[in-house]
């Protein structure tokens, strides 16, 4: 018999949860929980239940928790209580206070916490920071993200910056292998709603890198480009279809002495490297199947990551909301 798994709550992560834990080896995938009537009464061929002490009582050994955020803190205790693992959607909790809730619960239970920071699995981006780790690279200069898209119907409890930045704050930090030291922000309110739906961002990490994001839920077209300059040259992401192209730096002779003295580069050779392509999901779901057996822990994303990108995350709504500003009209000079 394998470790006894479950979802709580169904939508469109919840289901794609359900479809991987349902196959997963070493799992016994036993069904979902959700309230909502709308939700069908089974998935995967496993029951949806509607009350959560009747799931819990099922007898879990952990659980994904895939519901809207700001149920997050209230599922984790309860999952804690029992002694129930947790694998929790990113953001962890809807604010930094409600994150570090969430970790002291399951240190204090002596429990394991993931955060589905998906990205950290994405095959493209695994093999970029092994090839920085080598040296490829050199000193990172930069890293710079584009995450771009329309808007989800999905999303209604948070803005762009917790649905989707909090990505770029993670693979940043975890590519490069520093934290945050500063960042600041520009926001922007487009489409009626409460949150933010338009983020540029700047920041600055332990090493001396240099970081930029622009995420936005209001672009006609899905783009999930990071691209990583250093002193050797450039490697270059796109998460959608895992593909990592290197640019290498050119080295040429300069005769000329006061152009020799700039410390430029020219372009050199260009790489796209073959790689092996498994779905990022289901590599997260191995990782945290292995923590919960014991196996090991160095493949999740702990709470305390979980976090620290809430709190980066707040960080940068607060500075966008400090400055924006009205659109002014340009009126007609006198």
């Amino acid at each position: 018999m394998g470790l006894r798994a479950g979802v709580l709550g169904l939508g469109v992560m919840g289901r794609h949860h359900s479809r991987l834990l349902n196959g997963l080896d070493g799992v016994d995938f036993l069904g979902v929980y959700d309230p909502a009537e709308s939700v069908g009464p089974t998935i995967e061929g496993k029951p949806v239940v509607r009350d959560l002490g009747a799931f819990l009582d099922m007898g879990f050994d952990y659980c994904v928790v895939a519901a809207p955020t700001i149920y997050h803190l209230d599922i984790g205790r309860a999952l804690a209580e029992r002694g129930i693992h947790a694998l929790i959607e990113k953001p962890v909790a809807s604010t930094a206070e409600d994150a570090t809730a969430l970790r002291d619960l399951f240190d204090k239970a002596g429990l394991i916490g993931g955060v589905g920071h998906i990205e950290r699995y994405n095959p493209a981006l695994q093999s970029a920071r092994e090839r920085i780790e080598a040296g490829l690279i050199g000193d990172i200069y930069q890293i710079a993200t584009r995450r771009q898209g329309p808007f989800p119907g999905r999303i209604a409890d948070v803005g762009v910056i917790k649905d989707l930045a909090s990505h770029d704050i993670d693979l940043t930090a975890w590519v490069t292998q520093q934290e945050y030291v500063s960042v600041n922000a520009r926001t922007a309110h487009r489409s009626g709603r409460d949150h933010e739906d338009m983020l540029i961002a700047i920041g600055t990490l332990s090493r001396g890198t240099i970081a930029s994001h622009t995420v936005n839920w209001l672009t006609p077209f899905k783009e999930r480009t990071t691209i990583i300059t250093g002193e050797l040259g450039a490697l270059v992401v796109d998460t959608l279809t895992a593909d990592l192209t290197h640019y290498q730096n050119g080295v040429q002779g300069e005769p000329w002495a006061s152009v020799a003295s700039f410390r430029g580069v020219a372009e050199g050779d260009i790489t796209r490297f073959a790689l092996v392509k498994k779905e990022p999901l289901l590599a997260e779901h191995e990782a945290f199947r292995d923590a919960v057996l014991g196996e090991t822990t160095e493949g999740i994303v702990t709470l305390t990551e979980g976090t620290n990108v809430v709190r980066i995350a707040e960080s940068l709504a607060l500075d966008g909301l400090t400055h924006e500003q009205p659109i002014i009209s340009r009126s007609a000079t006198p």
